[in-house]
């Protein structure tokens, strides 16, 4: 077993090799090449019976895991999204897993409690967003999404659902094509049905048709079902486009649906006042998520849940028996009535170590300049020449694909595949794909909290590179 004199030696030398880590992240592959079970034929097969040395644990760390992990704060990792830290936030959580608190509710931790009602509404404020909104601390904002389904399937039911099963409702749910693939996921597990799930065309810009979604509510009206709740979206996955969140509140309010706004990565830059008008949509909503686990610096796992009808929350997924109950109850909030888990971490503290260690400005500044290296980036492409830009630029993400003249988009897609796989397989910068009206699109994603301009155009440069490498290969080969 380890003692405190061996777990000080060994802390001491792991912040160290912390700080060397990222000291010198710049020089590891930001992808692995690594083939699945690489791992796992390195790892015995049965667990250890007797105690192993952390010498001999740490050292198996640096040989088999370390090589096969994929750095997302890598600052050349512009995949998917980004889910960035920051070293306030890394201390946070040591402290978190030192105290090792569990926050199920006030009386089991008060301090994280009032903390975490405090950073919530300190984070309201900071993206401005009305004070009828309160906030809670969810893992993810796929969890927040099923909360909130659930919160509007009872209330719309006048909570019958809890205490005697769907009883054959015909609830419909309305998202756009281009909204995330956790909507699908939270009605599937709701008890709605896949079915019940109606998604909305978009318009040229992937934004939701508020058209068709209205034409869509009355159809289902027509045949007899519920339309039950509508999700807009802050910033899809794949290309960031904003949804007409105003007109579709009006829309909710006009049919009495559930407003839920997925602002999963985008919602963190509402801080900067240029997106002050995307706010006046946002306070129609019943409810409101963005992470910033994806683009405020603080580690995984931390999403900002904001409800106007907390009664209706709480009633959704208040249970409490003898051994919950406390004297305390009816003065505090016991967040662990506010969504799914019973037992929660204390996420709130990195957060408070976040926001006081950058302030307010100091994150608008690093959000700020992600937004004008995006811009940048976009007029380098099109001076270019060779790609095209596939969506609007909106926030830190640009969709785009190298297009050739004169092939076929079977040929113009094996090509960007190619291409693709060529930059992620070379380790030196990573990237994630999507599909916008049916073309293959490269996304870059610029938002790691160590990202310069200087790492984005070394990026750029090397897929210049790449593709005129990859054209004269095929000139050659006469494909």
């Amino acid at each position: 077993m380890m003692d405190v004199q061996e777990f000080e030696k060994w802390a001491k030398q792991i912040v160290e090799w912390i700080s060397q880590y990222y000291q010198t992240i710049e020089t590891y592959p930001v992808k692995p090449k690594v083939t699945p079970n690489t791992i796992l034929e390195k790892l015995p097969i049965n667990p250890p019976s007797q105690s192993e040395s952390f010498e001999e644990i740490f050292n198996d760390f640096s040989k088999i895991i370390l090589p096969a992990i994929t750095h997302w704060q890598h600052p050349r990792f512009f995949a998917y999204f980004p889910a960035n830290n920051s070293f306030p936030s890394i201390l946070g959580e040591l402290f978190t897993a030192a105290i090792a608190p569990q926050c199920m509710m006030w009386l089991t931790s008060p301090a994280a409690t009032e903390l975490e009602e405090r950073v919530m509404d300190w984070l309201r404020q900071m993206i401005g967003i009305s004070e009828e909104f309160v906030g809670v601390i969810q893992d993810t904002a796929s969890t927040s999404t099923l909360v909130s389904l659930l919160t509007a399937r009872e209330k719309h039911s006048n909570y019958f659902i809890n205490e005697n099963g769907s009883g054959g409702s015909k609830f419909t749910v309305y998202c756009s094509y281009e909204a995330h693939s956790s909507i699908e996921k939270a009605v599937k597990i709701a008890g709605i049905g896949r079915k019940n799930l109606k998604k909305i065309p978009v318009d040229e810009n992937f934004s939701m048709r508020v058209d068709l979604l209205e034409e869509q509510i009355k159809s289902d009206i027509q045949n007899g079902f519920q339309p039950l709740c509508v999700v807009g979206a802050l910033g899809t996955t794949s290309s960031t486009a904003i949804d007409p969140l105003k007109q579709i509140g009006e829309i909710a309010k006009q049919y009495g649906l559930w407003y839920h706004i997925d602002g999963a990565m985008v919602g963190s830059a509402l801080i900067l006042p240029e997106f002050d008008k995307i706010k006046e949509g946002i306070n129609y909503a019943d409810t409101f998520v963005f992470n910033p686990h994806k683009w405020l610096f603080t580690n995984f796992d931390c999403s900002a849940y904001f409800v106007k009808d907390k009664k209706a929350l709480i009633k959704t997924f208040e249970i409490t028996p003898e051994y919950l109950k406390t004297d305390a109850d009816r003065q505090v909030n016991n967040y662990r009535d506010w969504g799914i888990q019973l037992g929660r971490r204390f996420r709130a503290l990195k957060l408070w170590f976040v926001i006081r260690t950058f302030g307010v400005e100091g994150l608008k500044q690093k959000i700020s300049s992600h937004l004008q290296w995006a811009k940048l980036l976009e007029k380098e492409i099109q001076k270019d020449g060779r790609f095209e830009i596939l969506a609007p630029v909106n926030f830190n993400t640009i969709c785009f694909r190298y297009e050739p003249k004169g092939r076929s988009e079977e040929e113009i897609e094996e090509l960007n595949r190619k291409l693709f796989n060529t930059i992620n397989d070379s380790g030196f910068a990573f990237f994630s794909h999507t599909k916008l009206k049916g073309k293959f699109a490269i996304r870059f994603s610029i938002g790691q909290t160590n990202t310069n301009w200087e790492h984005i155009a070394q990026t750029w440069e090397f897929i210049r590179g790449k593709t005129s490498e990859l054209w004269e290969n095929v000139e050659k080969k006469k494909i």
